[in-house]
């Protein structure tokens, strides 16, 4: 039968989540409700491609234009998501999805097409492949909590029953306004800027049990937070702070720790600790877990004289922005930073 390539429409929203989750590589990133989740959030425009053959999808691809004044022009598959890039059953699905995209490139006149592929893919002519930009941290835990704080390396299982000695305490719940406060701190210390509280409303609205929000309080007092995503068997800590008492607390130690108990009580056998450079501070307290880097395999078509997108925190560009930032007043950083964030993608 014929390949067809065409938009994603309401009607077909399960049947593309069922793919997607049928797919060894499907992720929770190539799931359809980023595409509400972009445009409600950030005001971009999304792309989210399906290719079918007899009526059933054999290839998916989300894809959305991020596009500002300070950052650029790019289409990105996905943006505020560490993994994405076409999802197909056979190569021709793929080369169809590919090749829908890099029309779409040349229709818009952005300046660069990115796919972020946690897994390598085979090479394709005129791209770029770039698996030296971020790692991710991916590893199996298991249904016993003994067995997965023994797996943990020394010096950090050390750091987590510290928390646990100093009698902090863990809820599992929906509690946006918490999460906010605490990231907002959070990232506002490391120079980076916020995302709106609105944005993590919305990703519990269209996740629904696919999402929660594990917090940390020292007596009545909420100290660290992250949101998490699950898939299939796997969870994704995703947004995660803590406030300025955390560290002396080991509340960030205990939140991690608490996050992987309460996954493994629901059946996850995967933690994914997300991506980070190499270099960094996220990169080296997730490596004292005992988890290993695995590269990632980000891919870029540019259009012709244009340069590969930088938007990270470790471009020298970006240095001055970053120290002036962490000096910020909280309330302002809160007001400015959505209006940034929403660019980088």
């Amino acid at each position: 039968m014929a390949l067809t390539v065409h938009p994603l429409d309401s009607a077909r929203e399960a049947a593309w989540d069922r793919f997607v989750e049928a797919m060894p590589a499907g992720t929770f990133f190539h799931r359809s409700g980023w595409a509400k989740v972009i445009q409600t959030a950030f005001g971009h425009s999304t792309h989210y491609i399906m290719t079918e053959r007899d009526g059933a999808i054999t290839g998916v691809l989300p894809l959305a234009r991020v596009k500002t004044l300070l950052f650029g022009d790019t289409l990105i598959s996905n943006p505020f998501c560490v993994y994405g890039g076409p999802l197909a059953a056979d190569a021709d699905s793929e080369a169809a999805l590919i090749t829908y995209a890099e029309a779409l490139l040349v229709r818009t006149g952005a300046s660069a097409l990115e796919f972020r592929h946690r897994m390598a893919t085979n090479p394709v002519p005129e791209w770029i492949d770039r698996p030296d930009l971020y790692v991710t941290f991916r590893k199996a835990i298991d249904g016993d909590d003994d067995r997965n704080m023994k797996a943990i390396p020394r010096k950090q299982r050390a750091m987590v029953r510290k928390g646990i000695q100093n009698g902090l305490s863990s809820l599992a719940n929906r509690d946006v306004a918490a999460l906010h406060r605490i990231y907002a701190e959070s990232v506002r210390n490391l120079g980076t800027p916020v995302f709106a509280r609105r944005y993590f409303q919305i990703l519990l609205d269209v996740f629904g049990d696919a999402v929660d929000i594990v917090t940390i309080s020292d007596g009545d007092i909420p100290v660290a937070s992250v949101m998490n995503f699950y898939f299939r068997d796997e969870v994704l800590p995703y947004y995660g702070g803590g406030s300025a008492a955390a560290r002396g607390r080991a509340a960030n130690d205990f939140l991690y720790w608490e996050t992987m108990r309460r996954a493994a009580g629901r059946g996850v056998r995967l933690f994914d600790f997300g991506r980070s450079k190499i270099g960094t501070g996220a990169f080296a307290f997730k490596h004292n877990w005992g988890f290993e880097p695995e590269p990632l395999y980000y891919r870029f078509r540019l259009k012709p004289g244009e340069t590969m997108p930088d938007h990270n925190p470790l471009n020298p560009k970006y240095r001055l922005m970053i120290a002036a930032w962490k000096h910020l007043p909280l309330p302002v950083a809160n007001v400015l930073g959505p209006l940034i964030v929403r660019g980088v993608g």
